[in-house]
């Protein structure tokens, strides 16, 4: 992975766009990022992290805190990094939580957190991803670390150092087990515990089914009385006599299933004799009731025969049906003719007389004159329906022409009051102008006093700031003083210890180391309270963080100074009361002076749109005189077809009052000579038919077995009369036939038994004594049967189950040991668990990668060494770290290094453990590499062994990014990146062609 552009806009110190170029470093190898304490060195590895992550390893409360303080509301913050992962190039741009003012309204709102993430294809940047989430799943894929593995190997953030190698076993774990996602192996051992405890529960309930089974058998062959005596004992005994009882319950099944045989064959003897009993009885049941039914049958057929008549009567009239019905129909329709023919005759006799025709005339040779004369009028009546139309529209047309004058009369009217309304116009429009030249003045009063009024307000709240800033610079100086003074008496008290452990070694008679003197007769006492190097050392600490709060909160106080200043200036004195007074009456004359801007809009609209619209008057009024003149001309020929019209309908009128009228009566005269003439044709054609008909049937009722029609009639029946006759003597002579048939049949049968009745009380109850017998037969069969499979299962099932436990039992106890062994008790002698025998073995690489580094840093004095002890108290056993000094021989805790040590140790295990990661991450090759700070603790021997450690890192293309205080780091990296806090307070980076300006 490699780095090449960082972009910070609004984030932590930085307020305005800074721009880091580490492709500018690739030469170089390894850069120096130096600058004052508190100015934002840092603050670049914290927006590396953020833009990759969305957090920074130096804070516990997240993005939250990223925005730099010296943003206005409406500064944006945001961070873009450009990075190389294999051949692939990124780009990613994120920006966290923070307030900014609301678009709409008044107040804040809330900017929520926002990602995305591009990669660059063919020199064009193509979106990959653009939401939190989906950025972060796809950079978990790109980069093959996690934010933790990444401050671990890449970012090796100040005061994280030693972490790793000072952490107890249990938080070693911990951390290892983040790095190098060992949990799984924790899973292994929880799930085998579990195995192991579900192969013991699967062995007792095997062994329970076991125990349970026999006893179940037991109480069975014990509640059937298939045992002696009770059998005790062991297993093998219990199970003879089980198997003892299964034998005789197979013995009693065998003599059970004999007696049930004989019931069977009792059983079926007496069902065929009581067979052959109900078989007489029912036939001698049958012979009695056909002979009943016979003498029922004989005595109906003298009915039956007048049925029988009436049906063929019946049936023969029914071929005379249709005719005689025709003979009925023609008459009724012959009748109906002449009546209608006869009404006819009266309405056209009423009509001719009304219109003077005369009767004698032929009656077709009227209706065709009649048709003539209707045909001629039908014009005229159209003429008349239209005429009634063309006198509305002359009507109309009179009143149009009427009004176009009086519209051109108005019009004209109204046109000649425009030039004076013009003249008012122009008056009002004049005294508008002059009171809106006004405005740009009276506005420029306004902003002045709207900026003396903020400047104002912003004086009195900086004023509380000031104060604030400068009782904390006073207290950050008593601290940086008391601080101080504490180094001071921790020199002076080792000073005086010197003495005392110098007079520890003297001996009576040896020359003292200072004075030479064989006699010692005052020796100095040893201190009870020695100062250490790592009191002296925590001592310098806090005197260099209380000398940076001073330093801080003297900044922050002289920046507070300088902005209340500025802001008393701007305000030029004034209270905020006063400049509020004046910015109010100079609103209240921008206001007016915009008013009569406004109006002066207003008027010009006003006076543009009258002359327009009296434009379009006079256009209007031209068109209005041609429209009228075109109406007039309309109005003169309408009234000539108009008066055309009324003469032709006035002649066709004649004596009636509308065309109408006569054509309505004349049509009613020729219809109903047209009716007359079609009823009399129709009588006389229905007559004919009717007598046609009545020859017919009287023919047909003479061939017949009928004196007359009457008679054929009268014999007539309806279809279900007929159908119920003829169903009734069909059913008389089968049921005659059949009963005759069965009846010789039974007596045949019956021939040579008794005639009384046979007894069938006694052949049931010899069968029901059988059928009792056998269901009891059949009972105990089936329960011994019952019984012995039972016994017989009992038996298989208990071996089965005995066999089970014996197989189940070596499972049980191999997945239980395993278990054991895996969580680290018995028989795991060193007690150390499956996940934390993985991690040493992770560890042990560590140490081995970290001691090539820590060798040449020391000089060969010290190297790490991975302990497996068993650790005191269950602590977790396996993960400790120890340090060999190759001067003593002996191994000791890492706790005894000096602060120096502890860096080159820390700094040796941190590049181990990145090259282990690294390589379980996939290889992930490290391009880019950050250190912050830790080098001031070391000598400058001890400098120089790391920064040759140092620059073997940038071998192979690999750029190294240090942090560091150090004065000879300065000198020896000439590659820097500078970021300097500004006297306002945020701050900036230099590089490139600006850092040389600096330098």
């Amino acid at each position: 992975m490699k780095l090449h552009h960082l972009e910070l806009t609004g984030f932590g110190p930085f307020r305005e766009r800074q721009v880091v170029d580490f492709d500018a470093f690739d030469r170089d190898g390894i850069f120096l990022i130096a600058g004052r304490t508190g100015a934002g060195k840092s603050s670049i590895l914290d927006g590396v992290c953020f833009a990759l992550y969305g957090t920074v390893p130096r804070y516990d409360s997240g993005e939250k805190r990223l925005r730099s303080d010296h943003c206005e509301p409406e500064d944006p913050t945001e961070v873009r990094l450009e990075f190389t992962v294999g051949e692939r190039r990124w780009r990613i741009t994120r920006a966290p939580e923070y307030q900014r003012p609301a678009r709409r309204g008044g107040g804040l709102t809330t900017e929520p957190t926002r990602a995305e993430l591009e990669e660059l294809v063919g020199g064009t940047w193509i979106g990959r991803a653009a939401k939190p989430r989906e950025v972060g799943l796809l950079l978990d894929e790109v980069l093959g670390l996690n934010a933790q593995q990444f401050q671990q190997v890449i970012l090796l953030a100040q005061n994280k150092f030693s972490r790793f190698l000072l952490a107890s076993g249990s938080e070693r774990q911990g951390l290892l087990r983040a790095l190098f996602g060992s949990r799984r192996y924790e899973e292994y051992a929880r799930e085998l515990g579990e195995r192991s405890k579900a192969a013991q529960r699967e062995l007792d309930a095997r062994a329970e089914r076991a125990r349970t089974l026999l006893d179940q058998a037991e109480r069975l062959i014990a509640a059937n009385d298939l045992g002696g005596a009770e059998a005790a004992g062991d297993l093998t005994a219990r199970r003879a006599a089980v198997v003892l009882g299964t034998e005789r319950a197979a013995y009693r099944l065998e003599t059970l299933a004999h007696a049930r045989e004989q019931a069977d064959m009792a059983r079926a003897a007496a069902d065929a004799d009581h067979r052959a009993v109900v078989t007489v009885a029912k036939a001698q049941s049958e012979l009695r009731q056909a002979r009943e039914r016979l003498a029922a049958l004989e005595a109906a057929s003298p009915r039956i025969a007048d049925d029988r008549a009436e049906l063929d009567r019946a049936r023969a009239a029914e071929a005379l049906r249709a005719t005689l019905d025709a003979v009925r129909r023609t008459a009724a329709a012959a009748a109906a003719a002449a009546t209608a023919a006869a009404a006819a005759e009266q309405t056209w006799d009423a009509a001719a007389v009304a219109a003077g025709i005369d009767r004698a005339d032929d009656l077709d040779a009227v209706i065709e004159r009649l048709t003539g004369e209707l045909a001629k009028w039908a014009a005229a009546a159209a003429q008349e329906a239209e005429l009634a139309a063309g006198e509305e529209e002359l009507r109309a047309g009179a009143a149009r022409v009427t009004a176009m004058e009086a519209d051109l009369a108005a019009m004209d009217a109204q046109r000649a009051l425009v030039p004076g309304e013009l003249e008012r116009l122009d008056r009002e429009l004049a005294a508008a102008r002059q009171d809106a030249t006004q405005l740009d003045p009276a506005r420029t009063r306004r902003d002045e006093l709207t900026g003396r009024l903020d400047a104002a307000r912003e004086a009195e709240r900086l004023a509380r700031e000031l104060r604030i800033a400068e009782v904390a610079h006073r207290d950050a100086a008593a601290g940086s003083a008391a601080a101080g003074s504490a180094v001071a008496s921790l020199l002076q008290r080792r000073l005086d210890g010197y003495a005392g452990e110098l007079a520890a070694t003297l001996v009576d008679g040896e020359a003292c180391a200072v004075c030479g003197s064989t006699a010692h007769p005052h020796p100095a006492p040893v201190s009870d309270d020695p100062v250490t190097d790592d009191d002296l050392a925590a001592a310098e600490a806090e005197r260099e963080t209380a000398a940076a709060r001073e330093r801080s909160a003297s900044d922050v106080a002289r920046a507070a100074r300088e902005r209340h200043a500025a802001a008393a200036a701007r305000a030029a004195g004034e209270a905020p009361a006063v400049l509020q007074e004046q910015l109010e009456a100079a609103i209240a004359l921008v206001a007016a002076a915009e008013s009569a801007a406004a109006r002066c809009i207003a008027l010009e609209a006003e006076r543009a749109a009258l002359v327009a619209l009296d434009a379009e008057a006079e256009t209007a009024r031209a068109s209005l005189a041609d429209e009228l003149t075109q109406a007039r001309t309309h109005l003169a020929a309408l009234s000539a077809s108009v008066d055309a019209v009324r003469a032709v309908v006035a002649e066709a009128r004649g004596e009636y009052a509308s065309v109408a009228e006569r054509v309505a009566a004349v049509t009613g005269v020729r219809d109903a000579a047209r009716a007359f003439s079609r009823a009399r044709a129709t009588a006389g054609q229905a007559e004919t038919v009717h007598a046609d008909a009545r020859a017919d049937a009287e023919a047909l009722v003479a061939a017949s077995v009928f004196a007359d029609a009457d008679d054929a009639a009268a014999a007539m029946r309806e279809p279900a009369a007929v159908t119920a006759l003829s169903t009734r003597v069909a059913e008389h002579d089968a049921q005659l036939t059949a009963t005759r048939s069965r009846l010789l049949e039974l007596e045949l049968e019956l021939a040579g038994t008794p005639d009384r009745p046979v007894d069938l009380a006694a052949s049931q109850a010899a069968l029901d004594a059988t059928d009792v017998a056998r269901t009891a037969a059949l009972a105990a069969e089936s329960e011994a049967r019952s019984l012995g499979a039972a016994l017989r299962d009992l038996v298989q099932q208990l071996d089965e189950a005995y066999a089970g436990v014996a197989e189940r039992a070596a499972d049980a106890a191999a997945i239980t040991r395993l278990a054991d062994t895996v969580a680290g008790r018995a028989p795991n002698s060193m007690k150390m668990d499956l996940e934390t025998f993985v991690l040493a073995a992770e560890l042990e690489d560590i140490v081995a990668a970290a001691n090539l580094r820590l060798g040449d840093m020391s000089s060969g004095r010290y190297r790490l060494q991975h302990s497996d002890a068993r650790a005191a108290r269950g602590a977790a056993s396996g993960l400790g770290l120890e340090i060999v000094d190759a001067f003593t021989g002996q191994a000791r805790p890492a706790q005894s290094l000096s602060g120096g040590e502890t860096f080159l140790a820390s700094l040796a295990l941190a590049l181990g453990l990145a090259e282990v990661v690294t390589a379980r991450a996939g290889g992930v090759r490290l391009d880019t590499l950050f250190i912050d700070e830790g080098f001031g603790s070391l000598d400058e021997e001890t400098l120089e062994l790391a920064m040759r450690t140092l620059d073997e890192l940038r071998q192979g293309g690999r750029t190294v990014g240090v942090i560091s205080h150090v004065a000879a780091m300065k000198e020896q990296l000439p590659a820097q990146l500078i970021v300097q806090a500004s006297p306002h307070g945020p701050s900036a980076i230099v590089q490139d062609s600006a850092l040389a300006d600096v330098v």
